[in-house]
Parts: C-alpha cells; sequence; structure tokens
C-alpha cells in the first residue's frame, strides 16, 4: 500500500487484503497472511493495557512532535458505508438519522443505529470515531484463501452482547496507545536551538488505522485479524484474543502492516522487505525452521503448531517478522516508560532470547536501529547494552 492510499480509498474498499496487503482479483479470491498462528498456538507476552504509562521525563526543550499528520475527515455517507456494510443499501439504515439533525448529533445516531440493543458498545464505538477518528463498522461478506490454513468464509459481525468485551479491549489498547506515544514523545532527544530534526522523526508511526472492520470466521478461529489501507479487520472468533494484552498486542501488529506500507522505498511496496530483508533472508538461511536456532533471533515466543515461531514461520515472510519486531519493540519501550521490572508477552514466558532484543546476537542490533529511526523517531528508553 503506497501513501497515496488515504481515508476515501480506506473506507469505500470492499477488497480483503491480509497482512500481506496483496490485493486480489475478487472477494473470493483472497492471499492471506493473516497474524493469527494455528488456534492453540502460544501467543507473545505484555503487562496489563488498563494501566497508564508511568512518569515519563519532562518535555525535552526543542523536541519535534513526532505526531503523523491527520488525514481529511469522512463524510457522513463514508461512515455509514463502513457502518452498514453487511446491507445493500447502507443509505437506508442511515434514513434514521435524518440531514436536519446537527452534524455531531447525526453521526452519534448512526453509532446508536448501528450497534442497538447495546448502548454501552454504541458509545465505545462512537468514542473510537470521536477520539481517534477510526469508523468501527462490519466488514464485507466473502471467502478468504487463508494459505496454509484453507479457504475461510468471513462473514460480518458485531461486537455487541457477549461480543462485546472485544470493543471494550480494543478502546482500551488505543488510550494505551495514545498515552504511550505520549510518554515516548516527552523523551525524544532534545534538538539543538535552529537544527533540524532527524529525517525519520517526521515519518512517526501512526496508530489509528481509519476503520475497524469486525466479522467472524465460519468454522474456523483464523485469522484472528488482517489489514489493508488503514483498515483493520477483527474477528470475533479469533484464536489470539484471550485476554486485553494479547487484543493490544495484535492491534499494535496490525496497525504496523499499515505503517510499512505507508513507507514504501523508491521503487518498492513496503518498507520492510528492503530493510529487513537481508538480515531476515540470512537468518533463515543459517537456522532453517530450528526452532532451538531461531530462538535468539525471534522478536516473540509464538510457535505455531506443527511449525515454528511465528517470526520466521514458512511462508510468512519479511512483512511478519517486521511486524513481530515492531511489537517487541513497543513492549520493551513500554516496560521502559512504567519502569517495569521487565517487558512480558501476554503469555507470561520470557523471550525467546535475550531479555533486550537489540542486546541479542547482531542481526537483532541491526533490525531494531533501522525500525527505530524509521518508525519512532530515533526513540529509546530501553537501557543500553551491558547496563
Amino acid at each position: 500500500m503506497s501513501s497515496r492510499h488515504g481515508l476515501r480509498a480506506a473506507l469505500l474498499s470492499s477488497l480483503v487484503v491480509a497482512c500481506s496487503s496483496q490485493r486480489p482479483a475478487d472477494t473470493n479470491a483472497v492471499t492471506s497472511a493473516t497474524t493469527s498462528a494455528s488456534a492453540g498456538a502460544a501467543e507473545s507476552p505484555a503487562p496489563g493495557a488498563a494501566e497508564s504509562p508511568g512518569a515519563a521525563a519532562a518535555p525535552a526543550r526543542g523536541a519535534a512532535p513526532l505526531r503523523a499528520p491527520a488525514l481529511p475527515e469522512p463524510t457522513f455517507d463514508e461512515i455509514a458505508r463502513v457502518l452498514f456494510a453487511d446491507r445493500a443499501s447502507p443509505s437506508s439504515a442511515a434514513a434514521v438519522c435524518p440531514s436536519s439533525t446537527p452534524p455531531e448529533a447525526r453521526v452519534r445516531c448512526l453509532f446508536d443505529e448501528r450497534y442497538r440493543g447495546d448502548a454501552k458498545a454504541a458509545g465505545l464505538a462512537h468514542e473510537l470515531y470521536v477520539r481517534w477518528r477510526v469508523v468501527a463498522g462490519v466488514e464485507v461478506a466473502h471467502t478468504m484463501n487463508g494459505g496454509y490454513r484453507g479457504m475461510i468464509r468471513i462473514e460480518p459481525a458485531l461486537p455487541i452482547g457477549a461480543e462485546r468485551r472485544h470493543i471494550e479491549w480494543i478502546v482500551s489498547a488505543m488510550r494505551d496507545f495514545d498515552d504511550f506515544f505520549a510518554a515516548l514523545d516527552r523523551r525524544a532527544p532534545a534538538l539543538e536551538p535552529g537544527a533540524e530534526p532527524p529525517a525519520s522523526r517526521p515519518k512517526r508511526f501512526r496508530f489509528e488505522p481509519s476503520t475497524l472492520r469486525f466479522m467472524r470466521s465460519v468454522a474456523a478461529r483464523t485469522p484472528s485479524a488482517y489489514a489493508h489501507d488503514w483498515t483493520v479487520a477483527w474477528n470475533l472468533a479469533g484464536s489470539l484474543h484471550r485476554s486485553a494484552d494479547a487484543v493490544r498486542e495484535t492491534l499494535f501488529h496490525e496497525i504496523f502492516h499499515l505503517n510499512d506500507y505507508a513507507h514504501p522505498p523508491p521503487g518498492g511496496e513496503a518498507w520492510s522487505p528492503r530493510a529487513l530483508g537481508a538480515t531476515f533472508d540470512a537468518v533463515v538461511k543459517k537456522c532453517g525452521t530450528s526452532i532451538a536456532c531461531l530462538g535468539p533471533y525471534s522478536p516473540n515466543d509464538t510457535i505455531v503448531r506443527g511449525g515454528t515461531y511465528y517470526s520466521f514461520q514458512p511462508g510468512n515472510g519479511v512483512r511478519e517478522y517486521a511486524a513481530e519486531l515492531a511489537v517487541r519493540y513497543y513492549r520493551e519501550q513500554r516496560a521502559a516508560l512504567r519502569a517495569l521490572p521487565k517487558a512480558e508477552s501476554p503469555t507470561g514466558r520470557p523471550p525467546a532470547g535475550a531479555a533486550r532484543f537489540k542486546c541479542g546476537p547482531p542481526e537483532n542490533a541491526r533490525a531494531w536501529a533501522l525500525m527505530r529511526d524509521e518508525f519512532f523517531g530515533g526513540g529509546d528508553v530501553v537501557p543500553p547494552c551491558g547496563s
């Protein structure tokens, strides 16, 4: 996905593309490289999502803000198309919110209509829109090719009633991301008077997708989620969605994919293949699928059932390694900002390699630095190796 894919494309797109962001010819033949390892596979560890970061240092003098540029506001009709994507005529569903209603109240009316019967879910969906301009609607029904998972039928679904926990966890995750990046901003290196900010800083990681589309896989628990065109599709039956912490990290993983495609190199499609491809390929050449060999290089502890670390599972490729590296960066920075004794994954297990990823093999340090500088303005509050 190139940077020209803006909000309108995200809101109007009915194509379903997985983490690999390969565009299908139609919605019945979609190539998928999802974030879900197989059902029952281990997940990655982290601290509680409901907490807010501990006191960070005072804002550095001269530090440049790292906020990503805002995208255009969606129109009322665009919001309605996402909310009622499962209906032949979204405009008829939106007719209960007449144009004579004040604009803000009219948008709230849309959310109340879509989430009718669950006022709390409606309020959370509206919060996503008001605070982060994320439109939380439903996915379009289709059949996707899940690669080694087979053909998977996807149906639109709403996070209401017993499923409301999904949107509760996602809102909690978004609040956490907001706090995290604010704290990281406050710790940004000071600039000398009149100095230009580092080239990487304006490319700031954007944690707000434009749309969130809820769905359910039929007779399957995969994919847990997938991402395309500033949209994250979220499976209410996803095998990874077992806790608030697991949801927070899965969401960060998916949002990285969106950022990866928003930072294409000249003549390229995404940042990670060119930046991390050589490092990834060298590790795979050395280790193959050996769990013992790959352990020190894997950013996460997730192992695919019958396979190897998710970061290096054959067929996933460097984009999935990059997304897991982004999660590891977030996890370790978050722990350091909160002065936590260690950066745990949602499983509570220690990382496969070094406790600080950058302090493992040299390949880790190179990949860490490239990720840090491209997406996070060079910020790194994790203590240096040897300290």
